[in-house]
C-alpha cells in the first residue's frame, strides 16, 4: 500500500471537507415540504343539483288581500292584527244602516203582499166553487146560460188576482234579497280559516275601492298557514332539467344548519326577464313535512336545491379537489404530488363522481389555492388536519 504524502492527504482532507459542506448546503437549502390537506377517494351518494339563483320566499298555498267592494266609513272593526279567525267570520263592517232600513222596508212590503196573496186566492177558490155550483144548476135547468158564463168569467178574473198578488209576494221576496245582497257588500267576510297579516284602517275611517288600473291597500291582508311552500327563481337554463314531483332541499336563514325535504309542486310556464337580472323561471317547493320546520312565517327568506339525478355507492371525490380539465394532485407514498387525468359523472358543490383515474383510497389534494402545491413539489399533510377516511 503506498503512502500518500502529507500534501495529497490535506488535499483529499479539503475535497472530502467540500463534499460534506455542499451535501449539508444542499440539504439546508432544499424546499421545504408544503403542507397540504387531503381527502381519501370514498364511496357514496353523488347528486346532480339545481339551486336558485337569487334568494326565494316561503308562501302561503292561499292569501288574499280583502276589501269591500263598496266605499263607506268603518262602523265595526271586528280583527286585529295576528288574529286567528275561521271561515264566514266578519271583520270589517261599514256603515250601512241605510241599507239596513230598506231591507227592513222590502221584508214589511213582502208581509203586505202575502196578506193579498191570502186575500185574492181566498176570493178566487170562492169564485170558482160558485162557478161550479152554477153549472150544475145550468144542467137541472134552474139558471140560463148567461148567468153561468158571467160567474165563470168572474172565477177566472179572481184567479187572475190571485196570480198577480202571488207574483208581487215574489216580487217582494227578490227586493229583499237585493237589500240583503248590498248590505253584503258592506261586509267582510274571512273566505277561509287563517291569521290576519295586516289591517289598513280604523273605525271612522273611510274606505275607498281600487279605482281601475290604481291598486291602494286593502282592508284585511288574510294568510292560509296551514299550507306552505317555498317560490324561488332558477335560471333558465337549469328550468329545463326540472319536472314535477322532483326532490328537493329547502334552506332557511332562520334555520341555519338544518334543511327540510319537498317536492317540486310547479314550474312557471313563462320565463321572467327583469332588467339588469338574468332570465329565469319560478319554482315552487311544497314541504314534505311541514311540522319538521315549526312555526315558519310567510315571508322568509329560502333557497331551494332540487335533485335532478342521483347515484349511490359510486366513487366519489370532494369538488374542492377537481381542477380544471378534469384533473387532480394525488398524494403519492413517497410524498411527491402527482398531477393525474381522470373521468367524472355526476357533479355538485360538494362532491364529484369518478369514474375513473383514480382507485379507492387513493389521496387527493383539496387544498389546490395555496402557493408551492404543484405536480412534483413533496408535501406533507397538514398538522392537525382530518384525517382521511379509511376505505
Amino acid at each position: 500500500m503506498s503512502h500518500f504524502s502529507p500534501f495529497a492527504r490535506r488535499a483529499l482532507i479539503a475535497v472530502i471537507v467540500l463534499a460534506a459542506l455542499a451535501a449539508l448546503l444542499v440539504y439546508l437549502t432544499r424546499p421545504k415540504p408544503v403542507a397540504v390537506t387531503v381527502a381519501a377517494v370514498d364511496s357514496g351518494r353523488v347528486e346532480a343539483n339545481v339551486a336558485n339563483t337569487r334568494a326565494g320566499s316561503v308562501a302561503a298555498c292561499r292569501r288574499s288581500k280583502l276589501a269591500p267592494p263598496l266605499g263607506g266609513r268603518i262602523d265595526r272593526l271586528l280583527a286585529r292584527k295576528g288574529d286567528r279567525v275561521k271561515a264566514g267570520q266578519v271583520l270589517v263592517e261599514l256603515w250601512n244602516e241605510d241599507l239596513a232600513a230598506r231591507e227592513r222596508i222590502a221584508a214589511e212590503q213582502l208581509l203586505s203582499a202575502q196578506a193579498r196573496v191570502n186575500e185574492a186566492c181566498l176570493l178566487a177558490d170562492n169564485a170558482r166553487r160558485e162557478a161550479a155550483r152554477s153549472r150544475q144548476l145550468r144542467d137541472k135547468g134552474f139558471v140560463s146560460e148567461g148567468q153561468v158564463d158571467r160567474v165563470e168569467s168572474e172565477a177566472r178574473a179572481k184567479q187572475a188576482g190571485c196570480a198577480s198578488a202571488r207574483a208581487q209576494a215574489q216580487e217582494a221576496r227578490a227586493r229583499i234579497a237585493a237589500s240583503r245582497a248590498d248590505t253584503a257588500r258592506t261586509v267582510v267576510r274571512a273566505p277561509f280559516d287563517g291569521v290576519v297579516a295586516e289591517i289598513n284602517g280604523e273605525v271612522g275611517e273611510f274606505l275607498t275601492p281600487s279605482p281601475p288600473g290604481i291598486p291602494t291597500l286593502p282592508a284585511i291582508d288574510l294568510i292560509d298557514d296551514s299550507c306552505l311552500y317555498v317560490s324561488a327563481p332558477i335560471d333558465e337554463v337549469d328550468a329545463a332539467r326540472i319536472a314535477i314531483g322532483m326532490p328537493a332541499r329547502i334552506t332557511l336563514d332562520a334555520y341555519r344548519g338544518r334543511h327540510f325535504d319537498g317536492r317540486v309542486r310547479r314550474i312557471a310556464p313563462y320565463v321572467l326577464a327583469l332588467e339588469k337580472q338574468a332570465r329565469t323561471v319560478e319554482v315552487e317547493v311544497a314541504f314534505d313535512r311541514p311540522a319538521e320546520a315549526g312555526h315558519l312565517l310567510v315571508g322568509y327568506s329560502a333557497d331551494i336545491e332540487v335533485v335532478t339525478e342521483a347515484r349511490d355507492g359510486v366513487l366519489r371525490i370532494p369538488t374542492s379537489a377537481l381542477m380544471p380539465g378534469n384533473r387532480v394532485l394525488v398524494l403519492g407514498a413517497g410524498g411527491r404530488l402527482e398531477e393525474r387525468r381522470i373521468e367524472t359523472g355526476l357533479s355538485n358543490w360538494e362532491h364529484t363522481e369518478v369514474t375513473g383515474g383514480l382507485e379507492r383510497g387513493e389521496r387527493v389534494v383539496t387544498s389546490l389555492e395555496r402557493a408551492g402545491v404543484k405536480a412534483g413539489a413533496r408535501a406533507v399533510v397538514e398538522a392537525g388536519a382530518a384525517p382521511p377516511k379509511k376505505p
